[in-house]
C-alpha cells in the first residue's frame, strides 16, 4: 500500500513484556497504519503472541508504551481501557469458542455483554456476521460439529460482532490446509478493503505473510527484541540478517555469537 498521512492506528514504543523476572521481548517499537495488515513474525518462542496480549491488554508491560489513536492505553484509567477494548476484535489461534454454546451464541456473546441491543437484534447481527464469514446456516451448530477452518471463522465472526476498528489475528492459518489457509486470507483482504479495517497479523505462515501483508516487525529470541522492519516480502528479498534469511527461507541458520543485532529497517 502506499504510504498513509493519516495517523498510525497503533503506536508501540520501546515495549518490554514477560513474566516476573523472565523478559520475553524488549524495546520493541512500530507503528501500525490506519488501513493497513501489518504482520508481527518470528520463529516458534520468540514472543509474538505475547506481544500482542500487551497490545490487547491482556498482559500489563514493563515497560514502553501502546498508543491507540495516540491515547496511552495502559496509562488508561480501567474503564477507559474497557472502553478502547471495544474497538478491538480478537481472534485466538484455537478459536477459543465456548463449547457449550452453539455457533450463534458465541457471536452473540459480545452483543450481549458489550451493547444495549434487544435480543432479537442480536440474534439476527450475529446472523449477518456468520454470513459475512461464509457461514450462512451454521448459527445452530455447536463448535464440534465444525471442521478447522470454520471454527476460525466463526472465531472471526465473533471478532467482528462489535465492528472493531482494528482486527488482532494470533496464527489464524494455523493448522488449515493450504487452500483452506488462502480462502482465510482472502476474507481478511476483503474485510481490510471493504471496510477500512486495520489488522495486526500474528503468523509464521509464509504464503499469507507475502499475499496481505504490507508491513511488519520481526522478533528474535535470542536478541529478545526487534531486529528487522519492513513488508513480509522485502524481508524474504533483501534484508541480510541472517535469523530472518534463516526464517524467511525456513534454513537453518548458523549465525556467529557477534551477529549484529540492530534492526534492518526495510519500508
Amino acid at each position: 500500500m502506499t504510504s498513509n498521512p493519516e495517523p498510525p492506528m497503533l503506536e508501540v514504543e520501546d515495549l518490554t513484556v514477560g513474566f516476573g523476572s523472565a523478559i520475553i521481548q524488549q524495546n520493541v517499537s512500530f507503528r501500525v497504519h490506519v488501513g493497513s495488515i501489518f504482520a508481527i513474525m518470528g520463529g516458534s518462542g520468540s514472543g509474538k503472541s505475547t506481544l500482542l496480549k500487551a497490545m490487547i491488554g491482556l498482559l500489563r508491560p514493563t515497560a514502553g508504551s501502546v498508543r491507540v489513536r495516540k491515547e496511552d492505553y495502559w496509562a488508561a484509567s480501567d474503564v477507559r481501557r474497557a472502553e478502547i477494548d471495544q474497538g478491538f476484535g480478537v481472534l485466538f489461534q484455537s478459536g477459543a469458542l465456548w463449547s457449550s454454546m452453539t455457533v450463534a451464541q458465541n457471536v452473540a456473546l459480545p452483543l450481549r455483554m458489550l451493547s444495549a441491543l434487544d435480543c432479537a437484534s442480536i440474534t439476527v447481527l450475529a446472523d449477518v456476521k456468520l454470513a459475512l464469514v461464509g457461514l450462512q446456516g451454521a448459527g445452530r451448530l455447536m463448535p464440534s460439529e465444525l471442521s478447522g477452518g470454520m471454527v476460525k471463522r466463526a472465531g472471526l465472526a465473533r471478532a467482528l460482532a462489535l465492528d472493531p476498528a482494528i482486527l488482532m489475528l494470533d496464527e489464524p492459518s494455523s493448522g488449515l490446509d493450504p487452500v483452506t489457509a488462502k480462502r482465510l486470507d482472502d476474507l481478511i483482504l476483503e474485510l481490510r478493503d471493504g471496510f477500512g479495517m486495520t489488522v495486526v497479523l500474528v503468523s509464521h505462515d509464509l504464503p499469507s505473510l507475502f499475499a496481505i501483508c504490507d508491513d511488519g516487525v520481526f522478533l528474535d529470541s535470542e536478541s529478545k527484541t526487534a531486529i528487522a522492519h519492513g513488508p513480509p516480502s522485502r524481508l524474504r528479498d533483501e534484508c541480510e540478517h541472517p535469523i530472518v534469511q534463516a526464517f524467511m527461507h525456513r534454513e537453518r541458520p548458523a549465525v556467529d555469537a557477534d551477529t549484529p543485532g540492530a534492526p534492518h529497517d526495510l519500508r
